[in-house]
């Protein structure tokens, strides 16, 4: 099936939802790393839009393929370079992968709109005790991690997707706690859902393969930092040699909500590998060092070209 593409003026974003994973030409290009620009994996629920929307101001002529991914193989699609960077949950083996705290989600119940819960109003919260009876389905892509035991009582299979749970929700079987991306994603008119106390969030964050830390990926991370397009870690590299930097687009502050326990930068421990200092927005000392180092000396001489040129004008 043919790749789906959005070119504008600003640049092309790719979204490979409904495309073969071979290049036009029938190359696995994107699985080894040989096609130009940049991927971006995201898990369900996830929403890459906003990034995507910068990276076009930013780098019109780097090309962002979006790539769906599940949330259970988002790693080892990192770690084999099927993807360059990702919007995935967290935690990550810090080890291998570096990553960036972006944002929690709160978790909620869904329930079958003749549920008890249903009734309450939108914004009432329900609590765990309140689910002692009903069986709470656990699919087995499940991206909560409880601390303890779960509410209510555990159904005697688990449901293969998320999808599935909510099917028999729907049909009355129990009900499911999951992030409320999720809960939004898997809509639909006969089931409903509200906010669940005591629950565990589901932090989701920008993850990379430290080893596979390319200008490109660095670029990403300034963007999801809210580094703005003229800072010296934020040029776009798709601007071309000496020309000005695109203007910071809608989206490009600091807008990320860092995750419990994560640093003012955003990045835990072991993030520094990946070229992410998680110091105030600070950038790393990883693969991407030397690049920006060579985008300042680039700049330094193009600083002082112009002057020169404008001496001998005025000569």
């Amino acid at each position: 099936m043919p790749r789906i593409s959005a070119p504008t003026s600003l640049g092309t974003v790719t979204d490979t939802s409904a495309s073969d994973p071979t290049t036009d030409d029938g190359d696995q290009g994107s699985a080894h790393g040989s096609t130009a620009g940049l991927r971006l994996g995201y898990v369900p629920g996830a929403t890459p839009a906003k990034w995507a929307s910068v990276w076009r101001e930013r780098l019109p002529r780097e090309p962002l393929t979006l790539v769906p991914v599940e949330a259970a193989q988002a790693h080892a699609a990192l770690l084999s370079g099927e993807i360059d960077a990702a919007l995935a949950r967290l935690p990550v083996g810090r080890d291998v992968l570096s990553a960036i705290a972006l944002y929690e989600e709160v978790a909620v119940v869904v329930v079958g709109r003749e549920h008890a819960v249903a009734a309450l109003e939108e914004d009432e919260p329900v609590d765990p005790g309140d689910l002692g009876d009903d069986v709470v389905l656990h699919p087995q892509d499940d991206v909560l991690a409880w601390p303890g035991e779960r509410p209510g009582v555990p159904a005697r299979e688990r449901p293969t997707t998320t999808s599935d749970a909510v099917e028999l929700v729907a049909a009355g079987v129990g009900v499911l706690v999951v992030p409320k991306s999720l809960a939004r994603l898997h809509h639909r008119k006969d089931v409903t859902y509200r906010e669940l106390t005591g629950a565990p969030s589901a932090p989701v964050g920008l993850v990379w393969a430290t080893e596979r830390t390319t200008p490109l990926v660095e670029e990403l991370v300034g963007i999801v930092r809210g580094r703005t397009a003229n800072s010296s870690r934020g040029r776009g590299t798709g601007a071309g040699v000496g020309a000005p930097a695109p203007e910071a687009g809608p989206g490009s502050g600091k807008t990320a909500k860092a995750a419990k326990g994560a640093p003012k930068g955003g990045a835990g421990k072991g993030a520094a590998k990946g070229g992410s200092k998680g110091a105030k927005g600070g950038g790393g000392k990883g693969a991407g060092a030397s690049s920006v180092d060579a985008a300042r000396r680039g700049a330094a001489a193009r600083r002082a070209a112009a002057g020169k040129r404008a001496r001998r004008r005025e000569g």
